[in-house]
């Protein structure tokens, strides 16, 4: 009787665990604003539930969602979700004083997942972003994703078509696994996509697998340091068959001139890459180029970088003339680089390309951007400005 008792009391406590798991499926009203019912709702979700955007609807996301922070939600887009099509009403937004910084923002929890689609059709984020990029318009732009201060959180199977600019970004997350994620910033018309990276990790220990990326800027880490914040991302990985075409940056990190605190133990690994004019592309001494010619500056601080490395990247370095790729964006560079190393002297260590294979498209023979007074650890090529020849640490 007493085994009996106990099985029974299995059974009722196990049969609770499943009844406190609760579902929602965002409704949607045709040609209306569907955040509205969201984020009525959402208090009621903040924990043990799947929130869904449900296939065959398409969502007119047309103001920001902002979730509170959760614990062991779902978050499945299922349906499309589309931005408001017209700039000057995202540019009101945008310029408003409760604007969080990005349309969408998770602002923090344990155990969250953001899962996509694998459905070919559905599943995707519109973001209009081709009036933008014809417009050259870089005023009150709305940053993608917010995925910020989360412990243990999952990306995976996101689609993301025509970025306004800033897709994915993971301020404060601590142990994030993104994979399977998708970035369509393919222009029509010739103009740049400006901005549109896929992912930015800022935090530590992030885990980035099997990504697609078709224009935009690449999988990027920073900027860092700006005003002179201090930084602190380790543990980075980005691997397994990542694939970039046509983007303007393959792997990339930069931080500014005067910036504090340590980016270490990062990797990129088998990246393929194609069409792309800067495959492996650090800098520590970045500036925006857009506002103004680089500022001079005494500051002996700096962001320092430890262990980075670039392994197994093959590929199509896109060779470029100024009126394709926006010159300033690598000064001096010839467009056959493979692999660019901007340093900043004595704040540097082990930063290595290892098992490089890169040819150009015209079939030239690929060269390299570095400077060997900033760095006394062999880098993996020849560190100087000229033919990319392989040396010791990148065999």
């Amino acid at each position: 009787m007493v085994l009996l008792s106990g099985k029974l009391g299995f059974v009722l406590a196990y049969t609770g665990l499943v009844q406190a798991w609760s579902s929602f499926t965002v409704p949607h009203t045709p040609g209306r604003d569907d955040t509205p019912a969201l984020l009525a709702a959402l208090p009621k979700f903040v924990a043990n539930s799947t929130i869904l955007f449900k296939e065959g609807i398409t969502y007119n996301i047309l103001t920001p969602i902002t979730f509170p922070v959760l614990n062991n939600v779902e978050v499945v887009v299922e349906g499309n979700l589309t931005y408001p099509s017209d700039i000057p009403t995202i540019q009101a937004i945008v310029g408003s004083s409760t604007f969080s910084g990005s349309w969408f923002t998770f602002t923090g929890g344990n155990n969250v997942t953001l899962r996509g689609s694998t459905n070919d059709k559905w599943g995707w984020v519109d973001g209009h972003g081709q009036a933008w990029w014809d417009a050259q318009q870089q005023i009150n732009r709305p940053h993608g994703w917010a995925f910020s201060k989360i412990n243990n959180g999952v990306i995976r199977d996101m689609k993301i078509w025509k970025p306004i600019g800033w897709n994915f970004a993971t301020s404060g997350s601590n142990n994030l696994h993104a994979f399977n994620n998708k970035i369509v910033a393919v222009s029509d018309t010739g103009s740049f996509p400006f901005n549109t990276r896929h992912i930015s990790p800022s935090d530590t220990s992030p885990y980035l697998r099997n990504s697609y990326c078709e224009g935009g800027h690449g999988l990027s880490i920073g900027s860092l340091g700006k005003g002179g914040s201090v930084a602190d991302v380790q543990n980075v990985l980005f691997t397994v068959g990542s694939c970039q075409k046509n983007t303007l940056y393959g792997a990339r990190f930069k931080s500014w001139t005067g910036g504090n605190g340590l980016a270490r133990n990062i990797t990129w690994k088998n990246i393929a890459f194609d069409g792309v004019p800067f495959p492996i592309y650090v800098t520590q001494n970045y500036w925006d180029q857009g506002v103004g010619p680089k500022p001079n500056t005494t500051s002996a601080n700096n962001t320092h970088i430890q262990d980075f490395l670039f392994q197994s990247f093959v590929g199509v370095v896109k060779e470029f003339v100024s009126e394709t790729v926006p010159a300033y964006f690598v000064p001096g560079a010839t467009g056959k680089e493979v692999a660019i190393f901007d340093l900043y002297p004595d704040t540097a260590v082990n930063v290595v390309a290892k098992d490089i294979l890169a040819t150009t498209e015209t079939g030239s023979p690929v060269a390299v951007m570095c400077n060997s007074t900033t760095i006394s650890t062999d880098v993996g090529f020849k560190c100087w400005n000229g033919p990319f020849i392989r040396t010791r640490a990148g065999i």
